[in-house]
């Protein structure tokens, strides 16, 4: 393997430096102020060749796996899909909202694909007609669209981002379920190299379908998920789909509170009624409960359309049950079931009136036909409204805790079945009856993208960014002070670089700018190089070169000629 060239700093464009630091500074304002990329427009972003590269980097690790790994074959579909194929998946409706929709110039609609279900199941469906063509690994690395009502937190949730997707298709359900374990190891290896410490989870699989999916969360408190996990078994699920641990009493005369919603059509008032206090059966100490301990996909079971978004519903409701509008149509009374028997199941024992009527809004000046209804979920599954907390009993062992931690979405993966294959026509020939079958599909992503500010997130500090090698713009810097000369600085690059060609993330830069030596050193920290190679005062002496690594606070004077087999161990734990 020919050795990259040494990369001569003063010869890559990055506006790192010259913004100030204003307030506490996430990962996110570290990448633009180290010259990663800058905003475009609300939820996009150009990225610059820092960021460029480290994406790149990032890529070729996920390319590698997909390939070597899985035998999957790369293809690159377009970013335009056609509406009729999302109405035909039954999708379109359930996602309208999210979608960046345009038409032609025939007016023929079309939509700039969030995700890519439906246009890689009609190219397959056009293709693969038997069974010994499966079973079929397809994956792309693209970017994505989707209209996000709040982007936030830069590349963790924007409106233009890069994902690695992964389509399979198998001819049986027991084949199916072999690729998507595999897949799954693949992901535990992927993360397990950029060194992030990402858990697992069993997940709902939502508007995407099938019946079978986890999450790959990374623990954060910029996270917008909960992820439930056990500290004696392999429990480990999103908090959407957790089970109540051991049963939970409500003490005799204990006080509820409610916490009220609204449908998205602004058309139906949901009273959440809740207790306010939860006794641990077997013993433990009262919990208070509040509103920010609502279980709010709980509260969509019972109503669906539940607008979770809105903090304040009643100036919505108020608007829609004023004179002249008539737009309001139900009140919905969701009840704890762990309360229904204490309020003794009438409706007016929860205290909101016959028909639910929030306390702090006048009553309409005239009738209105609104109804009312009340529900416990104990015609199904008995409601609990409340989340799991920490501490709580595991509801798989009977000797483990619960930890509720707030986590970052990274990865997806989900077992499709025939979803989308049944209604888009993707069928095989299958043996004995040799009757065409839909296929069994699986899709697998990714957000590389997001990986970028989440490692960026995750291993800042005070000083700058700090990138695992495998993923960083350059694995090392070299920096010359005024007593080494540019040629002797190259010469410890390029002694670097033949050794390290054998690992293709192993690549070195040379800071060569016209810059003062303390702006270099501070800006290499910010930039989050995980090794500094500093030509200082001992090279003229002694031929010794510094050595610094944030990550493990190391600072260590080297001979140069030691100077390959050190870095060769330190890389192996960064």
């Amino acid at each position: 393997m020919i050795p990259p060239a040494v990369a001569r700093l003063s010869r890559v464009w990055f506006p790192s430096g010259g913004i100030a630091v204003s307030g506490v500074e996430d990962g996110h304002a570290k990448l633009i102020r180290a010259g990663f990329l800058r905003p475009s427009h609300a939820g996009m972003f150009h990225m610059l060749p820092l960021g460029r590269r480290v994406q790149d980097k990032i890529e070729r690790l996920v390319a590698g796996h997909m390939e070597e790994s899985l035998a999957a074959s790369r293809v690159s579909l377009s970013s335009i899909s056609a509406e009729a194929l999302w109405e035909k998946s039954g999708r379109l409706q359930n996602v309208a909202s999210e979608l960046f929709r345009f038409s032609d110039r025939r007016d023929v609609p079309y939509l700039l694909s969030p995700t890519h279900e439906e246009e890689i199941t009609a190219l397959v469906a056009r293709t693969v007609k038997s069974y010994k063509e499966l079973p079929l690994r397809l994956y792309q690395i693209t970017r994505k669209y989707r209209d996000e009502f709040r982007p936030r937190h830069g590349l963790l949730r924007g409106r233009e981002f890069t994902m690695k997707d992964l389509y399979t298709f198998d001819s049986s359900v027991e084949s199916a379920l072999e690729t998507y374990e595999k897949v799954r190891a693949v992901y535990t290896r992927i993360f397990s190299d950029i060194k992030l410490p990402v858990l697992s989870a069993k997940a709902s699989s939502g508007d995407m379908g099938g019946d079978l999916s986890h999450e790959y969360h990374l623990p954060t408190p910029l996270g917008e998920d909960r992820v439930v996990s056990c500290d004696s078994c392999d429990y480990v699920v999103n908090e959407d789909i957790a089970h109540p641990g051991a049963p939970q009493d409500v003490p005799e005369g204990a006080s509820f509170q409610v916490w009220r919603g609204i449908t998205k059509d602004r058309t139906k008032l949901v009273n959440v009624v809740y207790p306010r206090w939860i006794k641990p059966l077997g013993g433990g100490e009262l919990r208070e409960y509040t509103d920010q301990d609502i279980n709010l996909s709980a509260v969509k079971s019972a109503v669906p359309d539940l607008d979770a978004g809105v903090e304040d519903p009643l100036p919505f409701w108020s608007a829609a049950t004023a004179p002249g509008t008539g737009t309001a149509t139900e009140l919905v009374n969701v009840v704890d079931s762990r309360l229904w028997p204490s309020l003794g199941g009438g409706s007016e024992a929860v205290a909101l009136g016959a028909s639910g009527w929030p306390a702090t809004l006048s009553p309409p000046a005239v009738p209105l036909s609104v109804s009312s209804r009340h529900t416990t979920g104990c015609d199904r599954q008995p409601l609990n409204l409340l989340r799991i907390r920490t501490g709580d009993k595991c509801p798989q062992c009977s000797s483990g805790t619960l930890k509720v931690e707030k986590a970052m979405e990274l990865g997806h993966t989900f077992f499709l079945g025939t979803r989308y294959s049944a209604l888009l026509g993707a069928v095989a020939s299958v043996p004995p009856a040799r009757q065409p079958s839909p296929m069994q599909m699986g899709c697998y992503g990714i957000g590389i993208s997001r990986l970028i500010g989440a490692v960026a997130e995750h291993l800042a500090d005070d000083t700058g960014l700090n990138w695992p090698v495998t993923i960083a713009p350059y694995s090392c810097v070299v920096i010359a002070g005024k007593d080494a000369e540019d040629c002797e600085a190259m010469q410890v690059c390029n002694l670097i670089n033949d050794v390290s060609s054998s690992n293709a993330f192993f690549d070195v830069a040379l800071d060569d700018r016209p810059r003062p030596l303390p702006w270099k050193m501070t800006d290499a920290d910010l930039i989050g190089f995980p090794v500094i190679i500093l030509l200082g005062r001992e090279w003229r002496s002694s031929r010794r070169v510094e050595v610094q690594c944030r990550r493990v606070a190391l600072k260590q004077l080297v001979e140069v000629a030691e100077l390959p087999s050190m870095l060769t161990q330190l890389f192996k734990s960064l």
